[in-house]
């Protein structure tokens, strides 16, 4: 693409917490369509930066703008930029205690995106069998049998890399806008992480933007693009090829510009 279309754009953004300045006047514009990296060392802002986007508790009190699809977001709910066709992958799936797999999919398919696929849920004649079918699609798509998952229980019975499965086969059943993956090959089998790559694959295909945190460099190879973000602002940004060259050899530790939580990635 020569003039690629920006589907996010990042204005100034700033974020402080308890007395810490997390994300420092970040701007950056994310380009529809492609695969986009955000790579830096530890605490570099990186999970921060996907929480904002998605609105998180306790990442809502910014300074300056989150525009998707040329409309600020950055007062919306998280319930809100879903149905925008925004959706984070966290590391660590959560578990729901008393849900079905069956009752997370069809869940996650009334936030498909309208732009894209009418919402399922919102048509009149909707049957059993349009159900059946999304359920056996998304769960197919990540290797998982949907006569043995269906009915399953999303908690703590399942292994990590089963609720990582899981999860991506929300998404998919989706169809986001915007997926923002943090650490998606975190606790995984070589399986599960071809199984991220096809989905990928299949996004970037259907002319969704993918916005990848990682340290793996396998799964940064997969990007197009990429930001290196360091003490909570953009240092670089430019081809994966080169940003990942960059990070490997020379991005060392150091005395971040600002201090972000240990537990950020």
């Amino acid at each position: 693409m020569d003039n690629p279309k920006t589907l996010l754009e990042v204005k100034n953004l700033t974020l402080k917490k308890d007395g810490k300045t997390l994300l420092n006047s970040l701007n950056l514009e994310v380009w529809e369509g492609y695969v986009h990296a955000v790579v830096g060392p530890n605490g570099a802002g990186k999970s921060t930066f996907a929480n904002t986007i998605m609105g998180l508790s306790g990442y809502r009190q910014i300074e300056g703008d989150i525009i998707f699809d040329e409309v600020s977001i950055k007062d919306l709910s998280i319930e809100k930029r879903a149905k925008l066709g925004i959706t984070l992958a966290f590391q660590e799936p959560a578990r729901f205690e008393g849900i079905t797999v069956e009752d997370f999919l069809l869940a996650s398919s009334k936030y498909s995106n309208s732009k894209k696929e009418e919402k399922r849920a919102e048509i009149p004649n909707a049957s059993v069998e349009n159900f059946d079918h999304i359920i056996e699609k998304g769960l197919l798509k990540v290797g998982l049998d949907p006569i043995k998952y269906r009915k399953r229980a999303v908690d703590k019975n399942l292994s990590g890399g089963e609720r990582k499965r899981i999860e991506l086969a929300s998404i998919y059943v989706m169809k986001p806008e915007l997926v923002i993956m943090d650490e998606p090959d975190s606790g995984i089998d070589i399986d599960s992480l071809n199984y991220i790559y096809e989905i990928i694959s299949d996004f970037k295909k259907e002319g969704s933007t993918v916005i990848l945190v990682t340290h793996s460099q396998q799964v940064l190879r997969w990007a197009d693009h990429a930001f290196l973000l360091c003490g909570g602002k953009l240092v670089d940004k430019g081809k994966m090829s080169d940003m990942l060259k960059y990070f490997s050899n020379k991005c060392k530790p150091c005395d971040h510009i600002g201090t972000p939580d240990t537990d950020i990635k």
